[in-house]
């Protein structure tokens, strides 16, 4: 039975927390960078809006107890707009992963060092084109580049996330459109956004297990699974904050038709991809199945 208009007023709203605790590039009129914290709630497929908080931070101030007040007001607007406290805030930032596990740890709240913050990623990339420009102050013309991160080894997939087989698939932006409705027991979805063709394949990894799917797709989602890629001849997982997992060696042409699928999302439909995690090919139900992006690093 649905709910009526005023109970779905009156249901608490549910959602983990991604944050980003930062410097911008805008001069404050003391000659100092802005800092400035963001807060939003992980959207999922349902296209619901999701809860957004900011506040800026004096350079002189930037510390684990200014966060953790910051992060109080944050819990006390959510909950007076109807959300519950998130069970988890993910941080994707390295630097910064010490001083907000510090800061929510105060609170009760888990933090996971994960890359999976698309929402984050996707209003962080709004603010940088369309806000901060406008801002007195911005840093206009050219700036230094960022590092060139560092990327760590991959190294096979745990034991325990290795099915008995896995292949390569696709499914189309009309099927995913409906993946809220689907039976299964681990997820990840998040929000397709305007991809007009609705024909358009989106190409993903299906991993099958017979006797260990449920386990399997636990521990794949306890890994934070980000975005799949093909370097050289080999299909990459990379996943948490900075962990790269061999899923398997491919063929020379698979690799190569493998690599232009996944860049034809890329360009077409934000990167999307997915992996699903069924007992066999024929059940029509999955154990776990999680949308991915490949989005480009901040």
């Amino acid at each position: 039975m649905s709910n009526t208009p005023e109970e779905q007023l009156t249901t608490p709203k549910r959602a983990d927390w991604e944050l980003d605790f930062y410097s911008r590039p805008i001069i404050e009129p003391d000659g100092k960078k802005r800092w400035e914290l963001l807060i939003i709630s992980t959207e999922d497929a349902s296209g619901s809006a999701p809860f957004k908080w900011e506040k800026c931070c004096p350079a002189s101030e930037v510390n684990s107890l200014w966060l953790t007040e910051a992060i109080k007001e944050a819990l006390a607007e959510a909950q007076k707009q109807g959300w519950e406290i998130p069970l988890r805030i993910r941080c994707w930032r390295t630097s910064m992963k010490t001083m907000v596990k510090k800061a929510a740890t105060a609170l009760n709240i888990e933090v996971i060092p994960s890359r999976r913050t698309y929402s984050l990623c996707q209003w962080l990339t709004e603010r940088e084109r369309d806000l901060y420009p406008t801002q007195k102050g911005y840093m206009a013309g050219p700036l230094a580049p960022p590092p060139t991160p560092i990327l760590n080894q991959a190294v096979p997939l745990p034991e325990a996330v290795r099915g008995d087989a896995l292949t390569l698939a696709s499914l189309s932006i009309g099927l995913l459109r409906e993946a809220e409705e689907w039976p299964m027991e681990f997820s990840g979805l998040t929000p397709i956004g305007n991809v007009q063709d609705e024909n358009l394949q989106i190409p993903g990894l299906r991993i099958f297990s017979k006797s260990r799917s449920l386990a399997l797709a636990g521990w794949l989602g306890g890994l934070e699974p980000v975005r799949l890629l093909i370097e050289g001849n080999q299909l990459l997982l990379e996943a948490g904050q900075e962990d790269r997992w061999l899923v398997t060696d491919l063929d020379k042409a698979t690799a190569k038709n493998t690599e232009e699928k996944l860049l034809h999302s890329r360009e077409n439909a934000g990167g999307l991809q997915f992996i699903a995690i069924q007992s066999t090919p024929e059940v029509q139900s999955f154990t776990g199945f999680w949308m991915l992006r490949d989005l480009p690093r901040i």
